[in-house]
């Protein structure tokens, strides 16, 4: 604790190194600990306000104006720290009185401002500022202080002052009247700073909201804020991202529009400059105009702008038909197109402003905003123009472009209210409706073969504007407040003629899509029966009938008319929105309808006799349909019900039914599984497809075909653990139950069947000596696959036995057992004392270990055995490694160095025999330990890439961070060790094997960081795995981490040092013939290298010039292109 007078110390020391310090230099850590030490004492009573300036009054008062700036200042900087702090009025009157006086000391007005500040941010509750006291310091303020003279930080502060004073005494500056607008404005006249400049535009607004009274204070000097303000807009912004202001020209522009906005006295002025600036060919000023434009007309209220609503009509038509976006092709037909585009930008803000003026300039009574726009007569003879377009494509773009802008202005009228949405309709809708030829005189069957219409085909002008107009009307219904149940019986209203004319209109729109003349009139039809059939309930303009026949019409499009893409597509769309409406507004009524004519026509095609349309096709449909919630259960029942009778029919030989219940899986794991996690079903509908999975399963005693079974088995494993991984841990053991009983009865693992240890020492040798069948093959993959994607905290049963079982299943090849056992290891409960497993991960892993995979009095008859064996053995200890490392287990290391031992049992041995041996080759000299050799290089891989089949997120896995990093760091130097001590001549393939999954499979700032060890090792992993094909995918995985460490500033150096190796080591790669990714790459490293210092890399340049040479003849694009930019990148460095 500081001692009583410890403080004067502080004191001393702020402000005697005042003559060392400019005063303009932000206080140092010394002085800001000076400061928090007496703001301490203060705050904790040991000192008394009242004391610290009787202490510090000789510091106050002095005539050395530098330390008495100093001392007004520490004095200011601790009121400051104490806006907490309880003080009584008299205290904060004093210090006020202090504070204002001090405004007329030019020498200490920095910390008087501070003082000042400090003082106005005090709250009633710990003692503010009187109103009286407030008045005296903005009357001391605007007297003595001029803002537009001090430096930047001053006249933050200045700004910040004032605006505290107009927002929390209010009354008290009121009272100034003219003296303070006009005080204000000369405080903020030239203002240049972007800080200062917000600030400015905030007080503006402030004295907006005090002074409302046009014959009031601002109202005197409205003009000459104006002309402040007006010097700035638009506003001009030129500094620098990274020059340390957090604030942008978007920031400026919004605050200049509130100050704009901000009273209606401004409007005499503002409104006309905005018109004025619509003209200017600055993007950025039109763009800034209406969007103040917009802003302003409301705030300044409809009797101060209806005057200039004739020019600003004229004005945004204007800038409506001369900028709106005109569509060229179909691929950005229906879309907005860029709508970051400026251009787009201020068609979208014109439009806005539109809306604006329409709903505010409206008058029923008399002539409104409304009125200008409909009865103008250039937009009667755009509307004749457009209107003639019989077909888009073939218009020009100026009509495209008319036809666009006439569709938003007539769009955006009708959807701000019910009267101006049914004066567009008796303007416009009428007229549209007789050109192409709809009528409400008559009704007719809404079919797909039979349309009454004209024979000559729909004008596509008038289409696409009824299209609009019939979209605002559904809009309004969805968001118009005065929208009312008198709307439907009004004979003149826009719902009238609308609900007398639907069922033509539908004809209509058939017809189209009957004999569809173009993309747009096809997209126009099909959106049109979408709005159609999502008007609200109660506001719906077709009946339940015309509603069915827009269902069984698009239906039939899906069903019967798979060929046009294009149709197919859009009415999919369509449907898909229609039932999404629905689900949104709970409209029981067609929700009936829509399940009986859509859902249930769309599930039936999962039907073995349904041949509608192709499988691929069936499901994309039901996947998009499966999006809407309220269906999603019938829609999994459906697909259950499907995937159960293609397997049944695949266990019977069915080829047909192998075919389609792969895609059908996938589809239902990857789009259908997905959507019932939202629903919250999720649970139950995974147990019951589980089950019946298994249910099926046990019902066949002998698989009549394994033709083609291996994809089914695959993703029927894949869905398999999609259903387990997304059930609570209840769940699983359900169905965990339910796989146990399902295996076959040598070989039973549920509670209620206990299996004693000698029945598997019996199964394990008939499985030694017989082969499984194809059923017995499937339920242990199953099996599997279920342990697979448990939770951790899901009990199994029988733990031994299971982990025995995997490795009798491991040792015949069976890989899920095997990752099975990876993920059981993997998810161990780490306390065993708090679980239902009897013995530690440590005592499992020694247990398979030493019984199941190796020993080491058998290691050499290991080594001795088939190739097939020892595969098993290693791909095992791989995965099961995985699973350690993947949890940080310390049992990694003992699994690591059995796999190293296998790796250099073959170190001498070329690995090509092996892959000569795979390829069907027999060579009777091959050694046995060339294959281990290269099970265990390849073992690194699995270790270390990440898995889609197990052990992931997905599958619930245990995963400690930097797993990768920290098994990278520990086998590198092995690695490199082992390929240094082999022998020159014949350094083996499956050291740069091992060595090249380990780096291409780390993460790759970790890779670079090891740079300098690497690189040399690197380029000869490469030069050596290039001379065989089978590398191919490894040496593209290998030059991606070259790319890597040239990319990095730190790796450029060490590429620097092997600079000659790496070069003609690329060289040689621009010609691999084998995979064209490899090419591509190399060249791309070489335009890297290029970038390296100009001194160590020009030597090579004709030997690169060479080599791209031969690549710009290469067979591929890709790599043409790239060795052109090669050649260019070296050219340069001439």
């Amino acid at each position: 604790m500081e001692k009583p007078n410890s403080w004067i110390a502080h004191v001393e020391a702020f402000v005697d190194s005042a003559r060392a310090t400019n005063q303009q230099v932000a206080l140092s850590s010394l002085f800001a600990a000076s400061v928090d030490a007496i703001a301490v004492l203060v705050h904790k009573d040991l000192l008394t306000l009242e004391g610290l300036v009787i202490e510090m009054e000789q510091y106050l008062t002095t005539s050395d104006h530098v330390i008495r700036a100093r001392g007004i200042l520490l004095l200011a900087e601790v009121l400051s720290h104490l806006l907490e702090k309880p003080l009584d009025s008299r205290t904060v009157s004093s210090l006020v009185e202090f504070f204002t006086s001090k405004l007329e000391d030019w020498q200490a007005l920095h910390g008087a401002l501070i003082g000042c500040l400090a003082l106005l941010k005090r709250t009633k509750k710990f003692g503010m500022v009187e109103s009286n006291d407030a008045k005296s310091l903005a009357e001391s303020f605007l007297r003595n202080v001029q803002v537009q003279s001090l430096a930047v930080r001053d006249r933050k502060l200045c700004f910040e002052v004032i605006q505290r004073l107009l927002d929390v005494y209010p009354q008290a500056v009121v009272e100034l009247g003219d003296d303070l607008v006009y005080g204000i404005c000369e405080a903020i006249d030239e203002e240049k700073d972007p800080r200062c400049l917000m600030l400015t535009f905030s007080l503006v607004g402030t004295l907006g909201r005090l002074f409302p009274d046009p014959s009031g204070p601002l109202g005197n000097f409205s003009s000459d804020v104006f002309d402040i303000l007006s010097r700035y807009f638009p506003i001009y912004f030129t500094h620098p991202k990274g020059d340390g202001l957090d604030i942008t020209r978007d920031d400026l522009s919004k605050a200049l529009m509130d100050a704009f906005s901000s009273s209606p006295l401004f409007e005499p002025f503002v409104i006309p400059l905005l018109l004025e600036k619509l003209s200017s060919s600055l993007p950025s000023a039109k763009l800034d105009s209406l969007k103040y434009l917009n802003s302003c007309m409301p705030h300044y209220g409809a009797d101060k702008v209806v005057k200039h609503s004739q020019v600003i009509w004229s004005n945004l038509k204007d800038v409506i038909f001369n900028l709106s976006p005109h569509r060229s092709s179909l691929s950005t037909y229906g879309s907005d197109g860029d709508m970051d585009s400026e251009v787009n930008q201020i068609a979208n803000e014109a439009l806005n402003c539109l809306q604006t003026a329409i709903s505010h300039l409206n008058f029923p009574d008399q002539d409104s905003f409304l009125c200008l726009i409909i009865d103008d007569e250039d937009i009667g003879t755009r509307f004749w123009s457009v209107t003639s377009i019989k077909n888009y494509s073939g218009a020009s773009t100026e009509i495209q472009c008319q036809l666009s802008a006439l569709g938003s202005i007539l769009s955006i009228a009708s959807k701000v209210s019910v009267y101006c949405c049914t004066n567009v309709f008796q303007k416009f809708f009428s007229c549209l409706m007789d050109i192409l030829g709809v009528s409400g005189k008559h009704a007719s069957k809404l079919c797909v073969t039979d349309h009454n219409t004209c024979s000559d085909g729909l004008n596509f002008g008038a289409l696409y504007l009824s299209m609009e107009l019939l979209t605002s009307c559904r809009e309004l219904t969805l968001s118009s407040k005065e929208f009312a149940p008198e709307v439907i019986s009004e004979p003149r209203s826009w719902f009238y003629v609308l609900k007398n004319i639907s069922r033509e209109l539908c004809d209509a729109l058939g017809s189209i899509l009957e004999t569809p003349e173009s993309a747009e009139h096809v997209y126009c039809a099909v959106k049109g029966l979408q709005v159609l059939a999502t008007f609200p309930e109660i506001y719906s303009p077709v009946s339940e009938a015309t509603y069915e026949d827009i269902l069984v019409m698009l239906m039939s499009i899906i069903t019967r008319r798979n060929k046009e893409t294009y149709l197919w597509e859009l009415s999919l769309k369509a449907l898909v929105q229609i039932g999404l409406w629905i689900e949104n507004a709970h409209d029981s009524a067609k929700a009936i309808s829509y399940n009986k004519l859509v859902i249930q026509r769309i599930v039936s095609m999962l039907q073995p006799n349904d041949s509608t349309i192709s499988l691929s096709l069936k499901l994309v449909a039901i996947s998009e349909i499966s999006s809407i919630d309220l269906y999603l259960l019938t829609i999994v029942q459906a697909f259950e019900e499907a995937i159960v009778s293609n397997l049944r029919a695949c266990f019977e030989g069915n080829l047909k039914s192998s075919g389609v219940l792969v895609p059908l899986l996938q589809c239902y794991s990857n789009q259908v599984l997905p959507r019932c996690h939202t629903c919250g079903n999720f649970n139950d509908i995974a147990v019951q497809v589980a089950v019946s999975i298994w249910n099926q399963i046990e019902y066949v005693a002998v698989f009549r075909s394994a033709i083609l079974m291996k994809d089914v088995l695959d993703q029927v494993m894949m869905t398999m653990k999609h259903l387990v991984a997304g059930c609570t841990e209840e769940n699983q053991f359900l169905i965990l139950q339910k796989a146990c009983s399902s295996l076959p009865k040598t070989f039973l693992i549920a509670e209620s069947l206990p299996c004693a240890l000698s029945q598997l020492e019996g199964f394990q040798c008939i499985q030694d000596t017989t082969l499984m069948s194809c059923r017995d093959e499937w339920v242990f993959s199953l099996f599997g696959s279920v342990v697979i994607a448990l939770r951790p905290q899901t009990p199994l049963v029988n733990v031994k036995i299971l982990l025995n079982l995997f490795v009798v299943l491991l040792l015949k090849g069976n890989m899920p057992a095997a990752q099975a056992l990876a993920s059981m290891v993997n998810k161990w409960p780490a306390d065993v004392n708090k679980s239902e497993v009897s013995y530690s991960l440590d005592q499992a892993i020694e247990e398979i270990l030493k019984s199941c995979l190796w020993t080491s009095e058998s290691s050499s008859n290991f080594i001795d055995r088939d190739s097939c064996f020892q595969k098993y053995v290693v791909l095992g200890l791989a995965w099961i490694g995985k699973g350690l490392l993947m949890r940080g287990h310390e049992k990694l290391k003992e699994i690591a160095m059995l796999l190293l031992k296998c790796l250099v049992a073959g170190k001498n041995v070329d690995i090509t025999l092996f892959q000569q041996h795979e390829n069907g080759s027999k060579d009777v000299g091959q050694d046995a330990s060339s294959h281990l050799a290269t099970f265990a290089a390849d073992a690194f891989h699995v270790l270390l890439s990440d898995s889609e089949d197990c052990l992931n997120k997905k599958f619930h896995a245990t995963i400690r961070p930097l797993y990768k990093q920290r098994f990278f760091s520990s086998m590198l130097p092995i690695l490199l060790s082992s390929i240094k001590e082999s022998d020159p001549s014949s350094k083996t393939v499956v050291l740069y094997r091992a060595f090249g999954h380990v780096i291409s499979d780390t993460p790759l700032a970790a890779v670079v960081g090891e740079a300098k060890k690497i690189v040399p090792t690197l380029a000869d992993a490469l030069a050596m795995l290039s001379l065989d094909i089978l590398n191919k995918d490894m040496i593209y995985s290998l030059l991606l981490v070259v790319s890597g460490i040239l990319m990095d500033d730190n790796g450029k150096a060490i590429v620097l040092e092997n600079v000659h190796t790496i070069i003609s080591l690329l060289i040689k790669l621009i010609s691999y013939p084998h995979l064209m990714i490899v090419r591509e790459t190399a060249i791309q490293c070489l335009v890297a290298i290029s970038a390296l210092p100009y001194a160590r890399i020009y030597p090579y340049r004709p030997q690169v010039f060479r080599a791209v040479s031969t690549a710009l003849d290469d067979r591929k694009r890709v790599v043409r292109q790239e060795a052109v930019r090669c050649r260019q990148a070296w050219a340069s460095i001439a």
